[in-house]
């Protein structure tokens, strides 16, 4: 077990961020070192079993070469606490909310424990009576499920998740609770449930409804009855533009989810993880591992004799795991044992179609999709048939659907996920999950804001071998973000290094279906769209994801967040093609987000014509976002300056950059100013105009030696500040699979 791995930069830089042991501060594990860590308390599992030391040995050392390999990896909380202290191996958990006080409160409390272990949770609110619903005991009013998910939101503000990064949480709302409606557009304030995820429950009669115009009802959960109608094409149309402002929320079919529940008799499933990939019971966690698909491809084929001894080897590993994670709750151990799900999925799927000649938005990709995940479905049960001869069945097994289609015993309830996999695959060196290419090049910024240009290597080493590889090309496709249309490029290469935007929406959706059609949990994926998207390309999504039976959606348009960070491409001429594409949106009106509660800024005296003005400049964490005046005691123009200053906080907290206002204001001349000596600004508005600009470079300088003094002693700890890019390194973010990634530190707010 001491194999030397080739790994990148980039993944060195996580591992040594988040993963490789340290003894105050300072790295004391090498990668080989972590992987053998794993492997061997891994295979400690064997023991239960009756193996022999000298068979433990072996299986510790498959595991071993199987991940140095970098073939399969388990998800992060295995890697990181495998062999230590913590020994909590599992990345998500779902929790019951049940309609008393008493319930709600003992799962908060529930939540913080897993959050501290580092975990993430999902909820399902829809048992929750609806606000202003009766409560018999004290006679009072409901408040509602909303009121509660901000207590659970504050809740998890308070816990740290591991101790440097707040937890993750998916939030779930059935379509027939009555206040689906409030649910819906919550995020509408870029306040609200911020550690939070979002999705609606959809049941196949509210979209049988939308398909043929009619009415839904609505359903108190306090007592089944039906409290109101709505039509369901309106609810929808509202589902829509809220996701088309902010990416959420986003939709799971709970019906479709509990269609291929394998234990309906003990429980039903109401909510996921809080990517969405991965329905459970109450109690119930994730497991979850992945095949680098990259890996598998030679010479332009597939080799499925190699898979199939990985994915033999990977569900022993994941069924392990079940054994040797410690759990923070009695009752999850109890349901994880019983059940023994486990979700095996894939990363590498576009460098896989890279390396094969076919494009991700193809029917050629669509049909790789379903022949690849169909053979590591098939080899995943017999896999786990294999081990329940050998181990036994999951305890639950006779309880379970199984027996009924004819099967004799199977060691693990589910097999299959399709998972995020944002820092894994970054340490694989390959592409997320099922995703498609972020990008082929790109600037990464490294120490002393110097950028290193990064090209994807099967791009370099295609470009290179057909005799079009230049440093200013590669520059040049970083700048634009995509290969598309770039001269000098053959027009088969463009065709096959695409990238999330260069695919329509339609083919993210085809590609995830594909997957789903042969997994039994459900796909994380994320579809992209550009900015100048409209609700109805996201209504065409949500319906034909619908169509092909997916288990849910995930939309995402570019620029719908405030906290989105540029990651591709000229920051200057992104702003340009926004602004130019403005007039499109010109029937959107824009409306300002709230002013605040708590602001922090400097107030600044300026000599003016009349006297003195005071002018106060204040910032939240989103930046500039109100400017006041105060004319003192001489007087002056003060409804003039009143006036200008709200117009001018009303601007910064639409979004209108601070350069277009000082702009606007500075050189405005005011005879009063002109005719005294001694006055440095020419008006009021001119005086404003220098006071943001000293307010702006102020931030700007203190936000820069913020990033490095956080660099330099890499802390770790999460900020929550929008705009900055990452949260822990301040670098540049991607959003995808329903989550937030940084390829730089490997930070993912989904845990």
């Amino acid at each position: 077990m001491n194999k030397k791995i080739e790994l990148s930069a980039n993944a060195l830089t996580v591992l040594e961020r988040r993963y490789l042991k340290k003894d105050k501060g300072k790295v004391t594990e090498k990668p080989e070192d972590m992987f053998k860590r794993v492997a061997q308390n891994i295979s400690e599992a064997e023991l239960r079993y009756g193996k022999e030391d000298s068979e433990v040995e072996k299986i510790a050392n498959d595991f071993y070469e199987l991940m140095t390999k970098l073939d399969f990896l388990p998800n992060s909380p295995t890697l990181m606490n495998a062999g230590n202290e913590l020994q909590q191996l599992a990345a998500c958990f779902v929790l019951p909310v049940e309609d008393s006080m008493e319930s709600i409160f003992e799962t908060i409390k529930h939540a913080a424990l897993i959050h501290k272990s580092g975990g993430g949770t999902g909820f399902s609110f829809s048992r929750l009576r609806p606000q202003r619903d009766r409560v018999l005991t004290t006679g009072g009013v409901a408040s509602g499920p909303i009121s509660f998910m901000k207590v659970f939101n504050a809740a998890t503000e308070a816990v740290k998740q591991g101790g440097t990064r707040r937890g993750a949480n998916m939030g779930i709302l059935r379509v027939d609770h009555p206040d689906i409606l409030e649910f819906i557009k919550i995020k509408e304030d870029n306040k609200e449930l911020t550690n939070f995820n979002l999705s609606v429950g959809i049941t196949e009669a509210f979209m049988e409804a939308v398909e043929k115009g009619e009415t839904y009802e609505l359903i108190n959960p306090r007592n089944g009855e039906v409290v109101k109608q709505l039509m369901a094409k309106e609810v929808f149309d509202l589902l829509i533009d809220s996701s088309w402002k902010s990416g959420e929320p986003g939709i799971i079919f709970l019906d479709r989810m509990n269609e291929t529940n394998p234990t309906p008799k003990i429980g039903e499933i109401e909510s996921t993880n809080p990517c969405g990939e991965q329905p459970l019971l109450p109690y119930e966690a994730c497991n979850l591992g992945s095949i680098n698909l990259a890996n598998f491809v030679n010479k332009g084929k597939l080799d499925y004799k190699h898979l199939r001894t990985a994915i033999k080897l990977s569900v022993r590993f994941l069924d392990n795991v079940i054994d040797m994670g410690q759990y923070p709750l009695q009752q999850i151990t109890d349901i994880v044992q019983a059940n023994r799900k486990i979700g095996l999925g894939v990363m590498g799927f576009a460098d896989s179609l890279i390396k094969l000649g076919i494009p991700y938005n193809s029917e050629g990709a669509v049909t790789f999709a379903e022949e690849i995940m169909g053979f590591i479905q098939q080899e995943t049960k017999v896999a786990s048939e294999e081990l329940a001869q050998e181990r036994g069945s999951f305890p639950n097994f006779e309880m379970s659907v199984y027996p009924g289609k004819g099967m004799k015993g199977l060691r693990n309830a589910t097999t299959t996920t399709i998972a995020p996999t944002g820092t894994i695959s970054i340490i694989a060196g390959v592409s997320s999950g099922i995703e498609p290419l972020f990008a082929v090049c790109y600037k990464r910024n490294i120490l002393d804001n110097d950028e290193l240009l990064e090209v994807h290597p099967l791009f370099e080493e295609l470009a290179k071998n057909r005799g079009f590889y230049s440093e200013g090309l590669m520059e040049e496709i970083a700048e634009k973000g995509t290969v598309r249309g770039i001269k000098g490029i053959p027009i088969d290469i463009q065709q096959l290094f695409v990238t999330a935007h260069d695919i329509s929406p339609q083919w993210h959706v085809q590609i995830q279906a594909a997957f789903q059609k042969y997994t039994d949990n459900a796909v994380s994926k994320t579809v992209n769209f550009h900015n100048e998207a409209t609700r109805e390309d996201i209504k065409e999504v949500f319906m034909l994801s619908y169509k092909l039976k997916c288990k849910g959606v995930t939309v995402y348009r570019d620029g719908s967040r405030d906290n989105q960070v540029l990651t591709k491409g000229d920051v200057k001429k992104q702003s340009t093609a926004k602004m130019e594409a403005f007039p499109q949106a010109l029937a959107e009106k824009i409306i300002p987000r709230p002013r605040p509660d708590v602001t922090m800024g400097v107030t600044e005296k300026a000599k003016i014509g009349c006297g003195n003005l005071y002018i106060s400049v204040n910032s939240d964490e989103y930046g500039i976002c109100e400017v006041f005046t105060n004319t003192g005691r001489e007087g002056g123009c003060s409804s003039q300056s009143e006036a200008t200053s709200r117009l001018i906080s009303v601007a910064l907290r639409s979004g209108i950059s601070e350069q277009t206002i000082m702009e606007q204001l500075k050189g405005i001349r005011c005879p009063a100013c002109i005719r005294r000596p001694g006055i440095n600004v020419t008006s009021c508005p001119d005086a404003i105009a220098k006071a943001i600009k000293k307010v702006g470079n102020f931030t700007l300088q203190n936000k820069k030696a913020t990033e490095e003094t956080s660099v330099a002693k890499d802390k770790g700890e999460e900020t929550d500040k929008p705009g900055i890019g990452c949260p822990e390194c301040g670098k540049t973010i991607r959003f995808e699979s329903g989550c937030v990634i940084c390829t730089h530190c490997g930070y993912s707010k989904c845990g």
